[in-house]
């Protein structure tokens, strides 16, 4: 009898995957493999992962991010990461999350629900928050969600108002400085103009423009350099590739490996990724769109310019040939200029 409604990701994806390779050899195995896939398990499970075909998930979908980097139980990647992010070397030795959602003093004040959010043992504040597509206002948008961090520092009582170092990490799946194609790191902190050094060391704000990170794998050489590349290229990995060898590695790629994935997670990760693809598909659409608006409203601007400046040409040959028939019939300069509509600079110059 067939186990409905009880199989494993596991099972599903490698059923999947012979069905694909069968199919793509001709083999008449297509049908019973089908037949066996549909019995094993729901119809609704089927249709809620028809498609997921990655290897492993992809950290641009909310579900990827925060599996990674926002659970208790993969806190060694955060930590890794921003090690290697901000300091180069094991500065983090643990983090603890918080709430990710914040409410404002007031009422009526705006809320803000942050990816990431954790403090190490030192007391200092890490916001990380994967952008997924361009903002009109995403820096100031980094600076209202740094606010928070900072005021829940406040304390009654005596208080000197010494502060704890907050970082604002964002990973921009676009680029915000087109002047710029290769520098794809920034951090940002207080500087005085006039000096030109750091006025203030403990709020920092770092963005990366990930699709400025162009590195293949063999010219991965820092710690940093590995991440990006993860973050970049894992959902289109089919394997772990060789320069990844440090541990972290090891429970990253065991961490977001589809098939090891439960009912339940597979399922949120297929709707996650959904609305993913759904977002990228308006994306692309509206600058498709954009382009093409943009490229027939010059087309249009251009034969308007060449018709304006055709129809003038032709205006103004006319009024030469006029103006020499006026000529011709022994009209003078202040007649010829009356009717021809040249002026008689124009014309003393034609005929003198």
């Amino acid at each position: 009898m067939p186990c409905r409604g009880n199989v494993s990701a596991e099972q599903l994806l490698v059923g999947m995957r012979e069905l694909k390779i069968s199919f793509s050899a001709g083999n008449y195995r297509i049908m019973t493999i089908f037949v066996s896939l549909h019995e094993l398990i729901d119809t609704d499970y089927v249709m809620g992962t028809e498609g997921i075909q990655d290897k492993y998930v992809n950290p641009y979908t909310d579900f990827g991010f925060k599996l990674l980097f926002g659970t208790a139980m993969n806190k060694d990647l955060l930590i890794s990461f921003l090690n290697a992010l901000l300091f180069g070397e094991e500065t983090v030795k643990d983090v603890t999350y918080m709430n990710t959602e914040h409410l404002g003093t007031q009422e009526y004040d705006r809320r803000a629900i942050f990816d990431v959010y954790c403090e190490n043992e030192k007391g200092e504040k890490f916001l990380v928050e994967m952008q997924r597509g361009e903002q009109q206002f995403f820096k100031d948008r980094s600076l209202y969600y740094s606010t928070f961090p900072i005021r829940e520092q406040g304390k009654r009582g005596p208080w000197d108002y010494e502060l704890k170092a907050v970082y604002v990490v964002g990973i921009l799946n676009f680029s915000f400085d087109e002047t710029d194609n290769e520098h794809f790191h920034h951090e940002v902190k207080l500087v005085d103009l006039h000096t030109h050094k750091v006025f203030y060391d403990k709020l920092t704000f770092v963005y990366l423009e990930m699709p400025k990170f162009s590195k293949p794998e063999e010219e991965l050489e820092t710690m940093f350099d590995k991440w990006l590349f993860v973050l970049r290229n894992l959902s289109s990995l089919l394997e772990r590739p060789r320069a990844l060898q440090e541990r972290v590695f090891n429970h990253l790629f065991e961490a977001a490996e589809i098939a090891k994935f439960s009912r339940k997670e597979l399922s949120e990760y297929w709707e996650s990724l959904k609305n993913f693809r759904d977002w990228y598909s308006v994306m692309k659409t509206q600058l498709k769109k954009g382009r093409e608006e943009g490229r027939k409203e010059g087309l249009e601007e251009g034969l308007e310019k060449g018709r304006k400046e055709g129809l003038e040409k032709g205006r103004r040959e006319m009024q030469w040939m006029n103006a020499c028939k006026m000529k011709e019939d022994g009209m003078s300069i202040e007649m010829t200029a009356r009717y021809s509509g040249l002026s008689e600079d124009e014309l003393r110059e034609l005929f003198l």
